[in-house]
């Protein structure tokens, strides 16, 4: 058995699985340089997102606390206006019964009086009815007559 393989062939084959060795090392340790890198660039585009998000965050949150401070301006302002009618519709009725007191016969006085209880019932939240009740208008008892309903809701004119 010994004199199957003489000490040249031996060398060959030594030198053949030294190349084959010496190649798949290199690919393997060029495979991992380029996994390193990979990996590398990798964690830095991880870190690029993570400062990102963290300053997403951060402006979510300023954008919600700022909709919270316009949303208590907004409702004192709101509450202001409201106050502000109040007292105009105050004024606008002490000058209506002083007006009545004065002038009680003038159209004008009545017409004043008019537009302060308008006024009153409008900032109270208490509305009169306009005479329109949609109900018989979805239900009719009657035939309807669009044309005629139309012109009293003054959005036609009379034909004549």
């Amino acid at each position: 058995m010994f004199g199957l393989y003489s000490k040249k062939d031996m060398r060959k084959l030594a030198v053949r699985l030294k190349e084959e060795y010496t190649a798949a090392l290199n690919a393997q340790r060029a495979a991992v340089r380029e996994l390193k890198e990979q990996n590398r660039t990798l964690s830095a585009r991880v870190a690029e997102l993570e400062n990102e998000r963290q300053e997403v965050a951060g402006a979510m949150l300023r954008v919600e606390r700022e909709g919270a401070r316009l949303k208590k301006e907004n409702e004192s302002a709101g509450e202001n206006e409201r106050r502000e009618f109040a007292l105009l519709a105050e004024k606008c009725r002490l000058l209506s019964e002083r007006l009545l007191k004065k002038y009680p016969d003038e159209e004008d006085s009545a017409a004043f009086a008019a537009f302060n209880d308008e006024l009153s019932a409008r900032l109270s939240g208490v509305q009169e009815e306009s005479g329109f009740n949609m109900d018989d208008v979805l239900s009719p008892k009657q035939p309807l007559d669009l044309g005629k309903l139309c012109r009293e809701l003054g959005l036609m004119e009379d034909e004549e």
